[in-house]
C-alpha cells in the first residue's frame, strides 16, 4: 500500500461522495494502490450508511464504525491504527481540505520530509473561530516553550514510521499537529487553500474548544502549574507586607479588634490554597483519567480491512 487517507467523518454526509470522487481521482494519478479509510465517529445525519455503499462498490474504501463519539482526534487515531500504507494522509471530511492538494503535499515530501503539513493562508471560518484558535496556540506556544504556527492544520502527509511513533502514545488527552512536531522528525508546510464547508456545521462549538484546550495544556505542559503555585506564592508574600502594615498602623490608630487577624489570616490561607489545590486538583484529575488504561476508541464495525488492531 502506497498512500493511505484518513478522514473522520462527522456531520458532513452530504460532502461524502464529492469526497471519495475526488480523492479516487487524484489518488488514482500518483500511485498505483491506495486506501481511504473513513471513520464515522458517530455522525448523527446517517454518514455510516453513505460510507457502507461506498465500501460495497470501491475496494479502495475501508469504513470504519465507532460505537459512540468519541472525537476528532481519536477518530483520527483509529484510522492511522487501521492504515497500512508507506505515507498516510489525514483531512477533513468537509472539503475545506481540498483533495487535490494531495498531489503537492506527496510531491513535497518525496524531497526527503518525513511529514509535510498544510498551511492555510487565508482561513474560511468564522472571526471567532479565528481569533479563539489564535489566542490558544499563543498560551500553547507560551506554556509548552515550542513557537507553534497557528496556520497549521490536520491536513497532512506523514510517512508510516511517523505514524507508528504517533500511534504507540496512547494517552487519552490527544492532539494531532503538536505531537507529531514533538516526536522531532524532519518536517515541513507547504500553502494550501482553505475553502468554506462543502455541506453542514462544525461540531466543534465554544464550550468544546475550550474544553480540548484545557485539556491539552495540562497534559503536555506544568508550565501552567508552576504558574499556579507563583500566583499562590505571591499573594501569600502580599498577605505577609500587609501583616506588617496592619501592624504598623495598629499602634498608630485604632481598627476594630478582630479585623487584622482575620483580614491577614484570609489572604495567608487563600494563597496557600490556590497553591495546593492548583497543583494537586489538575495533577490528580490527570492521573484518575490515565491509570484506568480504558481503549482510545471502540470500533464496532469495521469495512474492506483483514486487520485487526
Amino acid at each position: 500500500m502506497q498512500i493511505s487517507v484518513v478522514v473522520p467523518v462527522y456531520g458532513c454526509k452530504e460532502a461524502l461522495p464529492e469526497l471519495y470522487k475526488r480523492l479516487t481521482q487524484t489518488l488514482s494519478n500518483i500511485v498505483e494502490d491506495y486506501e481511504i479509510i473513513l471513520v464515522n465517529d458517530a455522525c448523527p445525519q446517517g454518514s455510516w450508511e453513505v460510507i457502507e455503499k461506498l465500501c460495497q462498490a470501491d475496494t479502495h474504501v475501508i469504513g470504519l464504525e465507532m460505537s459512540r463519539n468519541f472525537g476528532q482526534i481519536k477518530a483520527i487515531t483509529a484510522g492511522l491504527d487501521y492504515s497500512s500504507g508507506d505515507w498516510v494522509v489525514v483531512m477533513d471530511c468537509d472539503l475545506q481540505d481540498q483533495p487535490e492538494e494531495i498531489v503537492n503535499l506527496y510531491n513535497k515530501a518525496l524531497e526527503g520530509y518525513d511529514v509535510v503539513f498544510a498551511r492555510r493562508k487565508v482561513r474560511n471560518d468564522s472571526w471567532l473561530k479565528v481569533k479563539v484558535s489564535n489566542a490558544f496556540y499563543s498560551v500553547y506556544s507560551f506554556a509548552t516553550g515550542h513557537p507553534y504556527d497557528a496556520s497549521l492544520c490536520n491536513f497532512s502527509i506523514s510517512k508510516k514510521i511517523v505514524v507508528d511513533a504517533y500511534c504507540s502514545m496512547r494517552e487519552l488527552h490527544r492532539a494531532f499537529v503538536m505531537y507529531i512536531q514533538w516526536l522531532g522528525f524532519n518536517e515541513t508546510s507547504i500553502d494550501v487553500d482553505h475553502h468554506e464547508r462543502y455541506a453542514g456545521t462544525s461540531g466543534y462549538n465554544l464550550k468544546k474548544r475550550i474544553n480540548m484546550a484545557i485539556e491539552i495544556l495540562t497534559s503536555q505542559s506544568d508550565k501552567l502549574l508552576k504558574i499556579t503555585v507563583k500566583m499562590g506564592l505571591m499573594i501569600s508574600l502580599i498577605s505577609f507586607l500587609t501583616i506588617c502594615i496592619i501592624v504598623i498602623r495598629y499602634f498608630g490608630m485604632h481598627i476594630q479588634p478582630g479585623w487584622s487577624s482575620i483580614i491577614a489570616s484570609v489572604f495567608l490561607m487563600g494563597g496557600m490554597t490556590i497553591a495546593c489545590i492548583g497543583v494537586v486538583g489538575i495533577y490528580i484529575g490527570n492521573i484518575f483519567m490515565e491509570v484506568k488504561h480504558r481503549p482510545l476508541y471502540v470500533v464496532r464495525q469495521a469495512l474492506n480491512t483483514k486487520k485487526d488492531v
